[in-house]
């Protein structure tokens, strides 16, 4: 044991025997126990990867400092004892010398957070363990404003002063070994710059979660392995020369006395409609948010568990049937507040979570802190006037945000055709034929240019080792750190520079290794160029020039297809969607037709259905990643839907004279200040002077003077409320759009004014007349002559009224939410509350750019900071990065991160990536773009399980390049693999590190975690397990969870700060990416509290094995545990029916559109299956008639099975049924047109329909039309 003064105290024997000190080691460990059974006390420890203790520390919650004890769970005390070498009396002494100092120093204070104990292990110590342990007990004394308080021997000292402590006394004793003790006091909200240091390295506030307990007993534990626990003996990892440490990670200890996840029954507080609180206090909220949530009722629950196969008598019962005992949770999920257990904005806090109303006032609380000023920022952002026709009845409109992606044709022709118009307008404002359904932003839009560009090279300069996608030096700088991010995990070199200097002079130096260039258009400062012969000379290379521009722009200036761009991309925010502090935004993709089999995202074609009608369809799908997994060369999958129909309509709303019109006044506008700003002496332009040749759109650049620049935005926040750009110490940017007017021109003009060489009273309208009206300074080649938005669409529909019908004539033809249940494996389609969703809207959190300064958004920084901190708790991580705006992008965010990781160690490359072959396609895809090998790992096909086999001997194979594994948990075959801990812990073994996809979390929370079962990295869906809406194919929020390993390689932001000490490169446009509709899933986690999470898990596995024990005697069921349980979703064989009856999956998802369902995910992840997930807010009544709707079919299956139908005339290969194809012509089926339109009684009260019948998807892919043409178009 270690010889510390207190030790040498109380045993002064210098060389103990082994028998002594195996009894000094007993007499500490059974201390430190008895000081755990004490209800006020806590534990936490430190390990490193391998599970060893690296620390350990122990802390009381003194209510009060003259209480005399404490009540202990132990019912009747041990018979005390003490080592033979241990000096009684000095120990008495001193242990009295230093009761009495704490009482005299803490003189009856309250709550007073008490350091009992800190130790590290040997091999550990000097390796930030100790910093780990104190930083975290700061933070939950600063979090909950208690004093801490510490004894600490003459060592200790120094560490405790970088945390701000203060010596505040000392003790000394007649044996003379205590002179130099200390007691120190915590000063609550004070930091020293190394403790801030130390902060920022183990990872932001709340990082660690609340995720510390109280402990029942250590016993067991201690008993199996005493000499393991002492700070002498701890377990070692291995850290000799030339070998890895092991990373650390802060966990929680679990025992076998402690209370496990939250224990519940049907009638759970969670699920009742007055809480055990609520029958107490009259006072209490009555909009308990949970039991609104959660489908079932209690009395249905109940019902529900004797219906299972086997029954169950209760819900916990259940819950051990599913997961395995291994990796449920041994401690309670609690989500707290700022503040636990008091008032905050004057609402308690309790453990059921805010109530609805409780949620909005605090909401309101937090948005009130942040400040909307005019922002004209510029740099890729603009602020739009969002029509309230639009904003109401698409944006906050559940028949838009509800859907899925529409993978169902049928069932999604209304946001098809509004995507297609989406497609339209991008293909004629960019004069380029081929448009995407969106992306995720313009930065990462443009790094899927880039790989575009690469992929379009022959195999020989693909293979070049000094590939280089050259890009202009005036491209937004977010663009190019994202490209930065991308490239390197392609082996492309990112060089920026001026492309036009001296006649292109460098693109024709990197001859064969140009991959393509990327200019910008407008360019970030305001200019605007002739790239016809730059287009010429790249293409005398070979290569690919790529154009991020602006469709606002583009209604003046001459498209990029139109001067030889190949690619030409851009953010469609300003078509009316709000700033929303970065997003999200729908970002727009066009290319050439040579790029068409190449582009990358969604496409929507036109095609023809069943009858030779047009239909609309996703075109193309074959070469998305789910297709061609690690061959992929994108692994977008989520894109931005609903926020590219809201950019649509704005379209088809203003129509082209409008978009013109409101161009032309941003220029005029623009022109207008910037000769104000001439006339006070300034120089102007993006080169640093006055080119009367130049274009002039939006942006103008201003030189203020040497050293200036910070002053005047200083100046310009403070005294008129605007937000400016700053270039460099000399140069502004100001950036216009469609909402200034001409008291924001004088504002602005006041602020040059101030700083002005020369005073002058400048008249706006003066110079306006001045100017006479003229829109731009332009050389003819860049005035746009051709036509654009010619198509009807956008002719129409320009009034209110005529917009309002449109939109929701469109809305009528799509199946979402607001219809029936979509059961969608893998996807979590639940409920969407109209609660989380209304403040998305709210100024106060749509109207920050998300480059203004950090002090104007501490609002959103309360919002970020809690709901990192929550999702840490969640995942049993210890931080959390918001940045990536999709799951693809988390993966990748998380793949990157552990190729950082790797890199910063010693030893051979790590790039091996273990896949399991059931994964899904963005996994491999997004293993590929990090830079990673692709190895497959086999699963047992009879239960679906990873092959530990095969794993085991892949591990061994490639044991010296193992980087990572990807795991999907549950799996993707819905089950809880038992052996899951187990191939974390060999893979761990083998140098590599786990990336578990949150796809499934739904599953997970509050009943195990990705940190506890053992994963390093986990990203989740928040727009899946927590309520951010699917928007008919995005938005979404992809953020991942790290190991405190891997904090530092969160990723960063070149704008603003944030991410780790050694950030990678971004992964998104914006800081904190979607930042608009974290809002959402920040109120779903506060308004349900651990307790309605955990319980909807409960629900959610509930329901599932529900639908599966009535649809079990009528279908083969594929993959089960043993006990015949499956997790949150299942999967359907059908395989056998295309044989038997000629019926396929896609018939019988095809005929659940009779009965006004959307089909589950079909052929995946086994081909001709069907897998099913309903989610926690489904209701039995809703899951009943599904699985009615499902048994149905099987019966008209079985019709056709003994010969009583045809196998090619029947209800199943003939649906859906449209009214056109039941009211039109002869009817000569073998079955009735009831049969067809009514096969389930209740459709005939409540029955959608499909708007075409079943697409010829061959003819839409060998025939692609991918922008609006007339109906006659389609032979």
């Amino acid at each position: 044991m270690k010889r510390d003064p207190l030790q040498r105290l109380m045993f002064p024997n210098a060389d103990p025997s082994p028998e002594e000190e195996e009894e000094q080691i007993r007499w500490t460990i059974e201390g430190l126990q008895e000081s755990l059974e004490k209800d006020s006390c806590y534990f936490r420890k430190v390990t490193d990867s391998s599970g060893c203790y690296a620390g350990f520390a122990v802390w009381t919650l003194d209510t009060s400092s003259t209480e005399t004890g404490h009540k202990t769970r132990q019912t009747q005390r041990r018979e005390p004892w003490n080592p033979a070498s241990l000096d009684v009396r000095a120990w008495i002494e001193v242990s009295k010398h230093l009761r009495d100092e704490r009482q005299r120093v803490l003189n009856g204070q309250q709550n007073i957070w008490r350091l009992n104990t800190i130790s590290v292990a040997p091999e550990h110590q000097r390796q930030g363990v100790g910093s780990m342990l104190l930083q975290w007990s700061c933070d939950k004394a600063d979090s909950c404003g208690w004093n801490s308080f510490v004894m600490a021997s003459p060592d200790g000292p120094q560490l405790y002063r970088k945390f701000n402590f203060k010596a505040v006394g000392q003790v000394q004793t007649k044996h003379g070994l205590f002179t130099s003790l200390l007691f120190l006091i915590y000063s609550p909200f004070a930091r020293s710059e190394l403790a801030t240091a130390l902060f920022h390295y183990i990872g932001p506030r709340g990082s660690w979660g609340e995720s510390i307990i109280r402990m029942a007993a250590l016993r067991s534990a201690m008993r199996t392995n005493l000499r393991q626990l002492a700070s002498s003996s701890l377990p070692r990892a291995t850290l000799s020369r030339g070998s890895r440490a092991c990373p650390l990670s802060v966990t929680t200890t679990t025992s076998a006395g402690r209370r496990t996840y939250y224990k519940s029954s049907p009638q759970d507080p969670a699920n009742r409609a007055v809480s055990p609180k609520e029958e107490r206090d009259v006072f209490a909220p009555l909009d308990s948010f949970a039991r609104r949530h959660i489908g079932p009722t209690p009395s249905a629950t109940e019902e529900m568990l004797k219906v299972l196969s086997p029954p169950v008598k209760n819900l916990d019962d259940f819950v051990e049937s599913v997961v395995p005992s291994s990796i449920l949770t041994a401690k309670e999920l609690k989500i707290d507040g700022p503040s636990k257990g008091v008032m905050v904005d004057s609402l308690p806090i309790n453990e059921e979570g805010y109530s609805e109303s409780q949620l909005t006032t605090r909401l309101k609380s937090i948005a009130s802190k942040n400040k909307i000023l005019r922002s004209y920022i510029g740099c890729g952002y603009a602020g739009t006037r969002t029509p309230e026709v639009i904003k109401r009845n698409v944006l906050e409109s559940p028949g838009w945000y509800t859907s899925y992606t529409p993978y169902q044709p049928e069932i999604s022709q209304g946001r098809l055709e509004s995507l297609l118009n989406f497609q339209t307008m991008v293909s004629d404002l960019t004069a380029l034929p081929i448009a995407n359904a969106s992306l995720l932003d313009e930065p990462t839009a443009a790094a899927e240019a880039m790989t575009l560009s690469m992929n379009m090279l022959p195999a020989s300069k693909q293979k070049r080792e000094n590939k280089t996608f050259f890009v202009s030096h005036l491209v937004n700088p977010q663009t190019i750190s994202v490209l930065q991010s991308r490239a390197d995990g392609f082996g492309v070199k990112i060089e920026t520079g001026d492309v036009l200097k001296n006649g292109s002079a460098r693109v024709n130096e990197l001859g064969d290794d140009l991959v393509g260039v990327l200019v910008q258009y407008p360019d970030t400062e305001g200019g605007v160029e002739d790239f016809k012969a730059l287009a010429d000379i790249v293409h005398g290379h070979g290569s690919t020039l790529s154009v991020a521009t602006d469709l606002l722009a583009l209604t003046v200036l001459t498209p990029p297809g139109e001067f030889g761009a190949d690619i030409a991309f851009g953010n469609a925010q300003r078509f009316g969607v709000p700033f929303g502090y970065g997003g999200p935004h729908a970002a727009f993709f066009s290319v050439s037709e040579k790029y068409k089999r190449k582009i990358p995202g969604r496409i929507i074609g036109v095609s023809k259905d069943r009858l030779g009608d047009r239909a609309l369809r996703l075109a193309l799908q074959t070469r998305e990643q789910h297709i061609r997994r690690e061959k992929a060369t994108s692994n977008v999958c989520t894109a931005q839907a609903l926020l590219a129909n809201m950019s649509a309509f704005y379209a088809v709303y203003h129509g082209p004279k409008g978009l013109k019109a409101i161009a032309e006044r941003t220029i005029a506008c623009t022109r207008i200040l910037e000769e104000g700003i001439k006339r006070l002496g300034f120089e102007t332009g993006s080169r640093g002077k006055d080119d009367d040749g130049r274009v002039l759109f939006d942006t103008i650049t201003v030189n203020v003077g040497n050293g200036k620049a910070q002053e005047v935005l200083s100046w310009a926040v403070k005294e008129r409320g605007i937000n400016l750009r700053m270039f460099d110490e000399s140069r502004v940017g100001i950036t216009l759009d469609e909402t200034i007017e001409e008291h924001d021109l004088q504002d602005l003009l006041s602020v040059f004014n101030q700083f002005a060489p020369k005073k002058a009273d400048i008249q706006l309208s003066q110079i306006g007349k001045e100017l006479n009206g003229s829109t731009a300074k332009t050389s003819k080649p860049l005035i746009r002559t051709s036509d654009y938005l010619t198509h009807p669409v956008f002719n129409s529909h320009h009034s209110e009224t005529e917009l309002l019908r449109y939109i929701n004539h469109l809305q009528s033809k799509d199946l979402s939410l607001t219809h029936s249940m979509i059961p969608l494996g893998s996807c979590t389609m639940k409920l969407n509350s109209t609660t989380e969703m209304i403040p998305v809207t709210w100024p106060e959190f749509s109207s920050i750019h998300p480059f203004a300064p950090v002090d104007q958004a501490t609002g959103y920084k309360t919002l970020i900071d809690e709901l990192e901190s929550d999702l840490a708790t969640i995942t049993g991580f210890d931080a959390v990065s918001l940045q990536p705006n999709s799951g693809a992008q988390g993966e990748f965010a998380g793949l990157r991160v552990i190729r950082k990781f790797h890199e910063q160690q010693p030893g051979a490359k790590r790039d091996i990536c273990l896949i399991p072959v059931s994964a899904h396609g963005t996994n491999p895809a997004s293993a590929a773009m990090a830079g990673m090998r692709v190895v497959t790992i086999k699963c047992d096909t009879k239960t679906g399980n990873l092959d530990m086999a095969d794993l085991k001997t892949k591990c061994e194979k490639y044991s010296d390049q193992l980087g990572a594994i990807m795991i999907t948990y549950p799996s993707t075959f819905g089950v809880f693999e038992p052996e899951v801990k187990a191939a974390c812990e060999l893979v761990h073994q083998h140098g590599g590190q786990v990336y578990m996809d949150g796809a499934n979390m739904n599953a997970q929370i509050g009943l195990c975690s990705p940190g506890e079962i053992g994963a390093d990295v986990c990203h989740l869906n928040l727009h899946k397990t927590f309520c951010i809406p699917h928007g008919g194919g995005g938005p979404g929020v992809g953020p991942i969870g790290v190991k405190s390993h891997l904090a530092p390689f969160l990723p960063g932001h070149p704008l603003i700060a944030t991410g780790g000490e050694h950030a990678i490169a971004p992964i998104s446009g914006a800081p904190w990416g979607s930042a608009s509709i974290l809002p959402i899933s920040w109120s779903y986690v506060k308004m349900m509290g651990g307790r309605g999470l955990t319980h909807a898990t409960k629900i959610t596995l509930l329901n599932a094995n529900y639908l599966m024990s009535r649809l079990r005697a009528h279908y083969p069921i594929l993959y089960t545990n043993e006990a015949g349980r499956c997790a949150h979703e299942f999967i359907l064989d059908v395989r056998g029916f295309k044989e038997s009856a000629g019926v396929e999956a896609i018939d019988i998802a095809k005929r659940l559109q009779d009965y006004g369902f959307h089909a589950p995910t079909m052929s995946w992840p086994v081909a001709n299956t069907l897998m099913i997930e309903p989610t926690e807010s489904e209701s039995q009544g809703e899951l009943d008639r599904f699985a009615d709707a499902l048994i149905a079919i099987r019966a008209e299956i079985k019709d056709i099975e003994e010969g009583r139908v045809a196998k090619g005339d029947n209800v199943l290969t003939m649906s859906p049924h449209t009214q056109k194809d039941l009211l039109v012509g002869e009817w000569n089926r073998s079955y009735t047109r009831e049969q067809a339109a009514y096969p389930a009684q209740w459709l005939r009260e409540k029955k959608f329909w499909p708007t075409v019948t079943r697409l010829d998807d061959s003819y839409g892919d060998m025939n692609l039309f991918c922008t609006c043409s007339p109906v006659d178009a389609i032979e």
